[in-house]
Parts: structure tokens; sequence; C-alpha cells
């Protein structure tokens, strides 16, 4: 193998560990939070994900949301569509770490404020993640038909987009409904359920784009 190529492969290489990087941050995300509040701080379920902010469990949450931003932006694809849609994440996610949601507690009117700007860098997030799992990952060379396991993966980008789109529309559904209706539902959870599922969602997309499941076959040298 030439030294040329041997640094492509590398290159390739790391392309899929840093997407893999990002699906297993992503999988392993609403969990680390969940049981890490609970056994390290003896706190329960929250609200939402992001209400972790709120709890011994901040700097897990803080953090994390910091290296999902650091490896979304080190994430180049093929055409400048991906570069800017992972910059993007990026910003988003920071931002999402940045300005803490409204406490469910005693909030004050800033912040109710900060709360805004925290809601509008989570949607921007998911929007961002959903746009690059039903259209930039499921991209496929023009020059070449795609292989059976391209496909294969297409499915699961898909699948994944739409999970996280219905998600997204019924935390905004259950956000809307009145309160004798939301309050039914409360003890439940929804948000955070419903945030978990797209949360996982997106691990899981960029865990197969990271080629961890579905990989393509290599035909052996003839």
């Amino acid at each position: 193998m030439s030294k040329s190529n041997g640094n492509a492969t590398s290159l390739v290489f790391t392309y899929l560990e840093v997407r893999r990087t990002i699906g297993i941050l992503g999988l392993l995300f609403p969990f680390i939070l969940l049981i890490g509040a609970l056994i390290l701080f003896q706190t329960g379920i929250q609200s939402s994900i992001s209400n972790y902010y709120h709890t011994g469990m901040r700097d897990v949450f803080v953090g994390m949301l910091f290296v999902m931003g650091f490896f979304l932006f080190a994430y180049k694809g093929y055409e400048r569509s991906d570069n800017i849609a992972g910059n993007l994440a990026c910003i988003f996610a920071v931002g999402v770490a940045l300005f803490p949601c409204t406490p469910d507690t005693g909030p004050t009117i800033i912040d109710h404020i900060i709360g805004y700007v925290h809601l509008a860098f989570a949607i921007l997030f998911f929007l961002t993640l959903i746009y690059i799992s039903l259209f930039l990952f499921t991209k496929t060379n023009p020059d070449k038909p795609p292989t059976k396991r391209k496909l294969q993966r297409n499915t699961v980008y898909r699948i994944c987009g739409y999970v996280m789109s219905v998600c997204i529309v019924l935390i905004f559904v259950y956000l809307i409904l009145p309160d004798p209706i939301a309050s039914f539902f409360e003890p439940l959870n929804p948000v955070y359920w419903l945030e978990t599922f797209t949360v996982l969602a997106f691990g899981a997309s960029w865990f197969t784009k990271g080629e961890a499941i579905l990989k393509d076959e290599v035909m052996p040298a003839k």
C-alpha cells in the first residue's frame, strides 16, 4: 500500500470514529444523567433531560453537551452542507448547555428569559439532527449504485429521523395541552421520555453512520 493510500485510509477511519463517538454519546447521554442522579444524589427522574442542569448532575450535563458539540464540529462530511450542519449542531448543543432551561420551582423573570433561549437552541439542535439524518446521511454516490448495506443504513437513518420528528411534535402537543389534561400526564414525565427517545434515535443514526453496524462488506481480493 502506498503512503497516500495509507493516509487516506487513516482519514476514513478517523471520520468513522468521530461518527461512532457522537452516536455513543447520544445513546448514553440520558442514562448517564438518570442513573448518575439516582445513585450519586438520590435524585429521581426529572421532568426533562434539560432539568438535570438543576440537579447535582449539572456539570455532567454541560460537559457531555460540550463534548458532543466538539465532535459535531470535528465531523466532516462529503459536501459543504454536511460541514455546515455539523457546525450548526455544535453551536446549538453548546447553546443548550450555556442557557439552562427554566427551573420547575421558583423561576424568576430572568430564568424565564434564559429558558426561552434554551428552548430555541434545543429546537434548532433537534431540527438540525433531523435534517442530517433524513437528508444528508441518506445521500448516495450518483456515480455508482448504492450497496445493499447502504440501502439498509438509509432505512435506519430514515426511521431515526422520523422517530425524532414524531417525538418533537408530541412534546409540542403536550406543552400546549390544557392544564387539566397536562396535569394528568405530568407524573409520567412525558417530556423526559420523548426527549430520551429523540436523543437515542439521534445516537443510533450516528452510530450507524460510523458503520458500527451494517458496515459494507469488503470483497476479498482475487
